[in-house]
């Protein structure tokens, strides 16, 4: 086995063996666990800044012109509230009662649908077939809310379509929005 002299002269040998395979061993563990730990910290940052209550400050972000979002709330039991929002800024807000339909086992809103569909056409900016970016719907939901009535919500959502070209010239029609959902 490898090992180091550490000399020793006189009547008690101190000439001891010390396992330099094993420490090298331990050393390069050591040494790849501070790594990939490094590693780990670093893709776990988030970005983030904080805002302070105050006078605002012109900066770069504030001056980008915010697209406009369908903000759908279904938090009431009564009524669906759309809210057409430019950064935190309401341009409309649109109250649909809550009326669901029952097709089989499933729940379907086609006065959400609807009232989604004539929204989008008056206030949606993601039309052409050759624009790539989708208008931005966030649904808002409480816990308490049904499984089967988020999915009834989503695919009320998804009813406009728009057209879009893909790669080779071809125009398909695809939902007109990209869903998000919001916790609160």
């Amino acid at each position: 086995m490898a090992g180091i002299d550490v000399g020793g002269h006189g009547k008690r040998s101190s000439n001891h063996e010390i396992p330099l395979i094993p420490f090298i061993d331990f050393l390069l563990c050591l040494v790849m666990f501070l790594l990939v730990t490094a590693v780990w910290s670093h893709m776990a940052r988030i970005e983030a800044d904080a805002r302070v209550p105050g006078p605002p400050k012109d900066t770069e972000q504030d001056k980008i012109e915010k697209e406009k979002e369908l903000h759908v709330e279904m938090r009431g039991e009564r009524s669906f509230q759309l809210i057409w929002k430019e950064g935190t800024t309401v341009v409309n807000e649109t109250s649909v009662p809550r009326k669901e339909v029952k097709v089989g086992e499933d729940i379907t809103f086609p006065d959400l649908s609807k009232k989604i569909k004539e929204e989008w056409t008056s206030q949606g900016s993601h039309r052409a077939a050759t624009d790539k970016k989708f208008d931005r719907a966030i649904l808002h939901t409480d816990n308490s809310v049904e499984f089967g009535s988020v999915i009834a919500v989503l695919d009320s959502i998804y009813a406009p379509e728009r057209e879009f070209s893909i790669g080779t010239g071809a125009v398909e029609k695809v939902p007109s929005f990209q869903v998000t959902f919001a916790s609160d």
